[in-house]
């Protein structure tokens, strides 16, 4: 057996996404990039999703039978490793992206968000920055 597969070194990574749903690959390689750390040993500490990355939250996404459901992949993945899904608050808001709390404190008649995304702002991506050792941007 060689030193390197001995020795193996784990990583844990904090992810941004700030690719759309659909319209752009980021997205969809960041969520590739996870399956595949994940299957090699390392820790996913948080998906932060930033710009255009907060449509993944949109809970009224419905991709055509025959495309690849990103949404619900991207709820999925959080679901078996305990990952955390936080969406930047702000820009969310800018989107016409709210959680249900959103919802009230602005007085809009309705929410789009799911559920499994949370929003925050730019501290939690700070505290996941702390936390990981390597920050990997789509």
């Amino acid at each position: 057996m060689a030193f390197f597969e001995r020795h193996k070194v784990m990583s844990q990574f904090l992810i941004q996404v700030n690719g759309g749903a659909y319209g752009s690959t980021g997205s969809f390689r960041a969520l590739k990039f996870c399956q595949s750390a994940l299957a090699q040993g390392h820790t996913i500490v948080g998906v932060f999703f930033y710009q255009d990355g907060v449509y993944n939250s949109n809970a009224l996404l419905t991709p055509a039978s025959d495309e690849f459901d990103i949404h619900t992949a991207w709820q999925a993945l959080s679901e078996a490793h305990q990952i955390t899904l936080t969406n930047c608050v702000s820009a969310a808001w800018r989107r016409g992206i709210l959680s249900p709390q959103d919802a009230l404190d602005n007085a809009k008649p309705q929410w789009n968000a799911a559920t499994s995304f949370t929003m925050g702002g730019l501290g939690e991506l700070v505290a996941g920055i702390e936390q990981a050792e390597r920050l990997v941007c789509f």
